[in-house]
């Protein structure tokens, strides 16, 4: 320690013991002009007063805080206030969060799946993907599988209404999700699925078969469900009499008037039509994108829909 003066001075050696700051940290802070030195002595040694240690230890403080060199400056010149740099550093520090949560989400998927590596780089651009772009992949999917039919509009409108809102914070179990759900989409055989189902309704809206089944689906379809699964757990089967009231039920509210609800025939293209719906992917759809969404989660409907079909082939 030197007096110029009666102020006491520090050589950069004695004010690198007194921080704990390495010399060459602290020479660094100098150099860049954060720390500019209080006297130099004959030799050209730089001396810092009591005001520059006390600046040097807000320097430390604000890079340990993440702040870059600029915003350090524009701090200690009064460029801006430190509360000011402190909400940009928050809101960088957000999306580093954000982007760090994401390739965590991703390697777990990869650790799971034991993933090759182009499937990786997949994985990882589909979980980096904006809101925008993940509402435009389902877009895209539903356009391609109407493309070019006659189909129930608001039937497909209820069901491109469903749009993946990952939050702003997301659960590792809902980046899973997300991944999960987008392949799912851009499946080829999921893709060949639900487009078949759509080209079904197609051609009975044309042959006019399609409005009273679905219209008596629409307004049955969760009471039906309900009963179904009343008799699973009551432990009846599909066979028994509650199971064939309700298979007379359904048949009689989905025949036109030309067709014979009690016939054999009809029931079993009727116990079809259920099963081509009924894919367990078409399903899972929902269910991720429940997970995604933050939505109440919902019992399986599968035995209940099983049930019904096992019932109408009686």
């Amino acid at each position: 320690m030197r007096l110029v003066g009666t102020t006491a001075t520090f050589t950069i050696g004695e004010l690198a013991r007194r921080t704990g700051l390495p010399v060459k940290t602290i020479r660094f802070y100098s150099d860049e002009g954060l720390l500019p030195p209080t006297e130099r002595t004959d030799a050209g040694y730089r001396l810092y007063d009591a005001a520059a240690m006390a600046r040097l230890e807000l320097v430390r403080t604000l890079r340990e805080l993440g702040l870059g060199l600029a915003d350090v400056s524009a701090a200690l010149t009064k460029a801006t206030t430190v509360g000011e740099l402190a909400t940009r550093h928050v809101e960088a520090l957000d999306e580093q969060i954000r982007r760090l949560r994401l390739r965590r989400a991703v390697l777990r998927a990869v650790a799971k799946r034991g993933s090759e590596l182009e499937e990786v780089k997949l994985m990882n651009r589909l979980a980096s993907m904006s809101d925008e772009e993940r509402k435009r992949l389902v877009d895209e999917f539903w356009d391609e599988i109407v493309s070019g039919l006659e189909v129930d509009e608001e039937f497909y409108r209820r069901m491109r209404a469903g749009k993946p809102e990952l939050p702003d914070d997301p659960s590792p179990e809902q980046l899973e999700a997300w991944i999960e759900f987008a392949e799912l989409i851009q499946d080829a055989d999921f893709r060949a699925l639900i487009r078949g189902m759509s080209e079904q309704q197609s051609a009975q809206i044309k042959s006019g078969e399609f409005k009273q089944p679905a219209d008596a689906w629409r307004d049955n379809w969760n009471a039906w469900m309900a009963r179904a699964q009343e008799a699973l757990d009551a432990g009846q089967s599909p066979t028994s009499e509650s199971g064939q009231t309700l298979a007379a039920e359904i048949a009689a509210a989905s025949a036109r008037p030309d067709q014979d609800p009690s016939s054999a025939e009809f029931r079993a293209e009727l116990a079809d039509r259920f099963a081509a719906g009924g894919d367990p992917r078409a399903e899972r759809y929902w269910e991720l994108l429940g997970i995604i969404n933050g939505w109440p989660p919902f019992p399986t409907t599968r035995p209940a829909v099983d049930f019904m079909i096992a019932a109408l082939r009686g």
